[in-house]
């Protein structure tokens, strides 16, 4: 099971969300607006910004951001939550 990491506990409040661990398989989180679902995001068996922090540093983290951040054109509610919670 995914651990939610404290960086994106955060930026969920500074959006006015909350997010528990996803009850979707296959996914890491569900995000919850006022109490409602919202959307589930991040695939389990991916890294996000958070993970590449804590076990490969900044440099690395950043990098992936950035290659994250060119392959996603946030079109979606999932990929522009993904991007501002996970990425």
């Amino acid at each position: 099971m995914y651990s939610i990491t404290e960086y994106t506990k955060q930026k969920a409040r500074s959006m006015g969300l909350e997010v528990k661990p996803s009850v979707h398989k296959g996914k890491k989180i569900d995000v919850y607006k006022n109490g409602k679902f919202i959307h589930s995001i991040g695939a389990i068996g991916y890294k996000d910004y958070p993970t590449f922090l804590k076990t490969e540093g900044k440099a690395v983290a950043d990098e992936h951001r950035h290659r994250y951040r060119q392959r996603h054109t946030q079109h979606t509610l999932g990929e522009q939550l993904a991007l501002h919670l996970l990425w």
